[in-house]
């Protein structure tokens, strides 16, 4: 959900972005997102089938200039694999940017129903539209 609302929001700011998401488990590779997420996101008339789940690798600090954790736990996954402490610093949880759960993890709907999906596509809505504003200022 997090790839395809980034997506679709830096389009709407007129931003360039590249983007890819990655998980640290191997549970979900090359697998679409889950039928529930996709059918959220459809609610705001984004598509997200085609994605596909990968693995994060040490090198993906190489290849992007932001990696955005979801939890708490993939963070500390992801910056075990970092080459250094200067690129260490590309990891950040994305909730960094939410002005209601700042620094918190996006709770995992998976184990619930579609209310779960709800919350979390408004969750990422604010702290990936703050993020946006961020980066075009900085611009």
């Amino acid at each position: 959900m997090a790839e395809g609302l980034l997506r679709h929001m830096a389009r709407e700011r007129g931003l360039e972005v590249y983007t890819d998401s990655a998980g640290t488990g191997r549970s979900h590779l090359g697998q679409a997102p889950d039928p529930r997420a996709q059918a959220e996101m459809l609610k705001h008339r984004l598509d997200i089938s085609d994605l596909r789940a990968r693995l994060f690798h040490g090198s993906d600090y190489e290849r992007f200039d932001l990696l955005l954790a979801m939890d708490g736990t993939n963070l500390a996954d992801m910056l075990r694999l970092a080459p250094n402490p200067d690129l260490a610093a590309k990891a950040r949880l994305i909730l960094d940017w939410s002005s209601t759960h700042p620094g918190g993890d996006v709770p995992d709907p998976w184990y619930g129903g579609p209310e779960g999906f709800e919350y979390v596509h408004a969750l990422l809505e604010e702290a990936i539209g703050t993020l946006l504003n961020d980066l075009r200022d900085e611009a």
